[in-house]
């Protein structure tokens, strides 16, 4: 079977590429040809889809290393030529990478959660840290209604889980 109809019948990886590329970026996958290296012209003459369309996808797909070009200057004209060919065994590492990137995030916003005491306006639903609380001696900006202390408890168990998750997939529990 080929390397891309492999990826794209697996929903989860099908979903990333949706996710990257879209439904014409998705559709060029589909129809891009099984072997060799083609111009983004050509592969919009061939598949039917949008020039800009396939540009972009390959400019996406490029930055995730899921592609890859080389370029061949027409001594005539001076013009370059870009010929793409798809890199998709590279997608596993693109998504490790991807995962990490959301696990640190995830990492950051937890501590970010553990070193703040958050209160909250229940009318406005606005929350505020400890030191913008106090500067407004606990009351609320918008609408002057007392803050109340916000329990981020069940947050900071949520992210911990999926940091906790993330960790377990990428080998790391």
């Amino acid at each position: 079977m080929d390397p891309v109809d492999e990826v794209l019948n697996q929903p989860a990886m099908r979903a990333y590429i949706h996710r990257l590329v879209g439904d014409e970026g998705l559709s060029l996958l589909e129809k891009f040809p099984k072997e060799g290296e083609f111009s983004d012209e050509q592969l919009a003459a061939s598949t039917g889809i949008n020039l800009n369309s396939v540009r972009h996808t390959l400019y996406t797909l490029y930055e995730k290393r899921l592609a890859e070009y080389h370029r061949i200057k027409n001594n005539e004209t001076g013009w370059l030529t870009y010929l793409w060919q798809l890199r998709i065994d590279n997608i596993y590492n693109a998504v490790r990478e991807d995962m990490v990137l959301v696990r640190d995030k995830l990492e950051r916003r937890a501590q970010y959660e553990e070193e703040n005491d958050f209160y909250i306006c229940k009318e406005c639903h606005v929350l505020f840290t400890f030191p913008q609380a106090m500067d407004g001696d606990f009351r609320c900006p918008n609408c002057d209604q007392a803050l109340s202390h916000f329990d981020n408890d069940t947050l900071l168990k949520a992210l911990r889980h999926r940091i906790e998750t993330l960790n377990k997939s990428l080998g790391h529990a």
